[in-house]
């Protein structure tokens, strides 16, 4: 048997010799990808016309023309320590077959659910090996005989194709889990409360970054769990489809955190942390999960997300610093600017940046099938107030309840929908048709804007929460007193808006700025001298002591209330149903933009 191909022409030739005339030859297929002798990416090109022809008894096969969709791409900003070879060598196009047999590899598109499933599909095989690589590299866990009288976790395979910012999968990765619902408490795990940093924060972040015009950088520590500590002493069972045939009863000793584990998260933040602040970074004093290293003239700011890391500093050579120093402690992957995280596609440019969720939109419509729906202008029409409706007719719990967490999700991102989305929410435990129609009417309302998102302008102006005129906070909720009044409504409202503008201004001390007299705008100039004038008499004798500390904080000088007109107030976007020209000018004076615009 020979096998014989030329490069210039790619056209693959078996040539066997049949023991048999009356047998046919093997089918013999072949998909190599051709070669650009002008380009040095030829991965990049379509997969070459191949050809097959067979030699038995004198006669050939007639030749197959197969076309292949190309399974890897060239990405933007690629790595240079990733490209195969060395890119300023000249290009070679002679004898480099065995370069392409070591080199080409495929995604799978399906998840697989069951071990089996994936032990049969050579790039899961393949991504469960590249896992258990981390573990040896890591010294994660040790093979030893199995202890007596404890407890022993046993281990599962998850599997997860993992997208870019545009849904195209760009990797195949298979985690071994620990089973951590089998833990006992006092033995297995002691602590296992991790700070994770509140949205607001993040928003805050990107308020800051652009508010002192610098970019932002987003790195991935491979495998993090992986490198946390553990002081328990804690067993797991050999991985399934990976059993050590010599070894078939011994178990793992961990010496190292494993996805799934109750402290693992823990154990992940302590020595990250430790690390930090080892090179001369100072925890925020307000927010655990922000590390910041301040120089004579510049700062350094890292926020991190249990294991993804966004990063910048008004001097980008601190960021090369940075960058250096995390690869020369954990294996990492730098991602280049930040585009997107925690579902959120954030656009960064000389302007401002810009954060939307359309891919989230658009994936929430075909979920709930509801592509073909007619567009609305606005996410409720006015007036509409939703009571129980207790003689409407019953829907789908279920349904109902997914619909409304899929879209508080989304209100992370997009306050226009926040008031009409949590006036839905009350009605969770039984709803009616009338409340299904209101949950649909915001869906008609998001397919007319998918892509609407907040522009965090660079500009020094400077709540609804606002920094420098961008909006980096806001709130719609029920209140849990009844008022007797609306003066009484404003007041309590304005005490809930000063403990959030006093956090803000806490954090924002980690940021170097200081703030004082922060404004507070309320259209109720009765609410004003309720907190103006510390007295009691029977309209306000009744509110609870709790609403009555902004009075302190305005004798300190932290807060200062202001008038706004009505027809100015901004918050009224999450108090009540809005016609189309108002609720258009508040999601504009709110920093709410399409792409386009």
């Amino acid at each position: 048997m020979r096998f014989g191909f030329r490069l210039n022409a790619i056209r693959p030739r078996w040539f066997g010799h049949c023991r048999h005339r009356n047998q046919p030859p093997p089918n013999w297929w072949f998909g190599l990808i051709s070669i650009d002798h002008h380009h040095r990416n030829w991965w990049c090109g379509h997969m070459a016309t191949t050809e097959l022809v067979v030699s038995g008894d004198g006669r050939c096969d007639r030749s197959s023309q197969v076309y292949q969709p190309p399974a890897l791409r060239w990405t933007k900003d690629h790595p240079i320590d990733q490209v195969l070879g060395n890119p300023s060598s000249g290009i070679k196009t002679r004898r480099q077959s065995g370069n392409i047999c070591l080199y080409v590899n495929f995604i799978s598109e399906n998840e697989p659910k069951e071990i089996d499933d994936a032990l049969r599909d050579p790039a899961w095989v393949s991504a469960m090996q590249e896992e258990l690589t981390e573990f040896i590299r890591n010294n994660v866990w040790l093979l030893v005989p199995r202890p007596l009288k404890r407890t022993i976790i046993g281990s599962k395979w998850i599997f997860r194709n993992k997208l870019d910012e545009i849904g195209t999968i760009i990797r195949n990765k298979a985690r071994l889990v620990a089973q951590g619902y089998r833990q006992e408490e006092g033995i297995d795990y002691d602590e296992t409360f991790a700070p994770v940093a509140r949205l607001e924060a993040i928003r805050l972040f990107l308020a800051f970054a652009a508010h002192m015009n610098f970019k932002i950088y987003q790195m991935d520590i491979k495998n993090a769990f992986l490198n946390g500590k553990l002081n328990e002493e804690v067993y797991v069972a050999q991985p399934p489809g990976f059993v050590d045939p010599k070894f078939p009863d011994h178990v793992y000793k961990l010496n190292k955190a494993l996805y799934g584990l109750k402290q693992a998260p823990r154990a992940w933040y302590d020595t990250l942390s430790t690390f930090l602040l080892s090179k001369g970074f100072v925890r925020g004093k307000i927010d655990s999960t922000l590390f910041l290293k301040k120089y004579p003239k510049h700062i350094l700011l890292v926020q991190i997300y249990v294991d993804d890391i966004i990063f910048g500093s008004t001097n980008p050579k601190l960021c090369e610093k940075f960058e250096l120093l995390m690869k020369s402690e954990y294996k990492m992957s730098m991602m280049g600017e930040l585009t997107f995280f925690l579902g959120l596609q954030i656009k960064q440019s000389e302007k401002g940046i810009f954060i939307n969720q359309g891919k989230y939109v658009h994936e929430m419509l075909k979920k709930f099938d509801l592509t073909s729906c007619t567009p609305m202008k606005t996410p409720m029409a006015p007036p509409l107030s939703l009571d129980k409706d207790s003689k409407g007719k019953p829907v789908d719990v279920t349904l109902y309840r997914g619909m409304i967490g899929s879209l508080l999700y989304l209100t992370a991102i997009r306050p226009d929908i926040m008031y009409s989305t949590c006036l839905c929410a009350r009605y969770q435990a039984e709803p009616k048709e009338s409340h299904l129609t209101a949950v649909k009417r915001i869906f008609r309302y998001l397919k007319g804007t998918p892509n609407l998102g907040l522009w965090i302008r660079k500009s020094t102006t400077g709540g609804c929460h606002l920094l420098g005129g961008k909006l980096v906070s806001w709130t719609s909720k029920k209140q849990n007193s009844v008022s007797t009044s609306t003066a009484e409504a404003e007041y309590v409202v304005a005490g809930i808006c000063c403990a959030q503008v006093l956090w803000l201004r806490n954090q924002l001390q980690d940021y170097d700025i200081q703030l004082s007299k922060i404004p507070i705008y309320c259209d109720n100039t009765s609410a004003i001298a309720i907190a103006n004038n510390p007295v009691l008499h029977s309209k306000t004798k009744h509110i609870e002591v709790r609403y009555h500390f902004i009075r302190d904080h305005m004798m300190n000088g932290d807060i200062e209330l202001h008038f706004v007109p009505t027809e100015y107030q901004l918050a009224d976007l999450f108090t009540k149903p809005l016609d189309v020209t108002r609720f258009n000018m508040l999601i504009s004076e709110l920093g709410m933009l399409n792409p386009d615009d």
